[in-house]
């Protein structure tokens, strides 16, 4: 009877702490989605210059890439990814002219987000996997990756994804949070509660979310 009432207990204690994390991650969703592109751009500029691929690549790419990025502000998340036919070709057409450039990288972070947006988990899978090969020490890469796991309900890829994004940055609430979600998919009620809480612990906003 015992043995009932603290298995019931833990149950409850597991739902508590994902619906408080769950709050959480949906008010700083914009944080974790954007996060991944201003590292893109960043981390894409370095390497442009390193291999000079700014001139005159470069400046085409990032003067193609700023109508994509309009369209993607308004959630013109189809006409972002393939263009309007006429002005601009999508940040599908920028990667297949300027993969190479920094903002042909960037392009790349813009296109795995459409798709996540889109639905079309697979395409979003494909581009986030070669952007963690292309660049493994960017968090948010692992993060967002972790989240289109969730949403395949692969719990095992969502578990390494979140647990590379720990690797790199073990204070990241968001990446507990995620593992945590993982162990809980495959029902693991012990880590899940170890690492719910430590995003709570790592975030005060989780404490007072509901």
């Amino acid at each position: 009877m015992a043995t009932k009432e603290k298995n019931t207990n833990t149950e409850l204690e597991v739902e508590e702490i994902v619906s408080r994390s769950e709050q959480f991650i949906e008010n700083n969703s914009k944080k974790i989605i954007y996060g991944i592109i201003a590292i893109a751009l960043v981390v894409g500029a370095v390497l442009g210059i390193k291999h000079g691929y700014l001139i005159p690549q470069e400046k085409k790419a990032a003067a193609a890439i700023f109508k994509g990025e309009q369209y993607f502000a308004k959630d013109s998340f189809n006409l972002a990814l393939n263009g309007n036919g006429a002005d601009f070709d999508g940040f599908e057409g920028i990667i297949d002219q300027y993969g190479s450039t920094a903002s042909g990288n960037l392009a790349k972070a813009y296109a795995g987000i459409c798709y996540f947006k889109m639905g079309e988990t697979e395409k979003a899978r494909e581009l986030l996997e070669k952007m963690a090969v292309m660049e493994p020490h960017v968090t948010s890469t692992f993060l967002t990756l972790a989240n289109v796991c969730y949403i395949q309900e692969d719990y095992k890829a969502m578990e390494e994804a979140a647990g590379k994004a720990i690797a790199i940055e073990e204070g990241n609430a968001v990446a507990h949070f995620l593992l945590g979600k993982a162990r809980k998919g495959q029902d693991d009620e012990i880590m899940t509660i170890a690492h719910l809480t430590k995003a709570i612990t790592l975030k005060d906003h989780f404490i007072e979310a509901r």
